[in-house]
């Protein structure tokens, strides 16, 4: 029976090249020099530690990272800008958590989409991940063009896809 999987993952590879082109064009820009800046990616935790000298600098910070996540291939919606940055000492800092993985709300309104939707599959929680599976392959394509018409507010990632 075909199926594939619905995850919610942030590629590991893709953010790093996003901070490090963040930094880079953080550091030559003129409006950044002599300033404090520091952007520090804790993987395991998948938390992203910013720190800037106001808080003007930490809105430009967090522009500039944006852009250059979404020119890599990211999603925007992988980072979690919805704490704000609270003054710390002299600096402004940040922790910008990024969303890896489906939480168990987002799975279960995804899942309700497609048994609301009337399409011939079943769906299925497992950990992080949404399991749909099906007779047709033309049944699961419709789910796919169903979760990217709707708007679940995590990015959606679909893979696995088994014939």
């Amino acid at each position: 029976m075909p199926s594939f999987d619905i995850v919610s993952k942030a590629d590991a590879q893709l953010l790093d090249n996003a901070i490090n082109v963040a930094h880079r064009e953080v550091s030559n820009r003129f409006d950044f020099k002599g300033n404090h800046i520091v952007m520090d990616l804790d993987k395991k935790n998948m938390i992203l530690k910013l720190e800037a000298d106001s808080e003007m600098k930490m809105d430009q910070l967090v522009d500039v990272l944006l852009s250059k996540g979404m020119k890599q291939g990211l999603d925007s919606r992988v980072f979690d800008l919805e704490k704000t940055g609270q003054q710390s000492g002299k600096y402004w800092k940040k922790d910008v958590a990024l969303r890896n993985g489906l939480k168990q709300e987002d799975a279960k309104k995804i899942v309700k989409a497609i048994k609301d939707s009337g399409a011939k599959v079943q769906a299925a929680i497992m950990d992080d991940t949404i399991r749909v599976t099906g007779k047709k392959i033309d049944d699961l394509q419709e789910v796919i063009a169903l979760c990217k018409a709707n708007d679940f507010k995590v990015p959606l990632q679909f893979v696995n896809m088994k014939s």
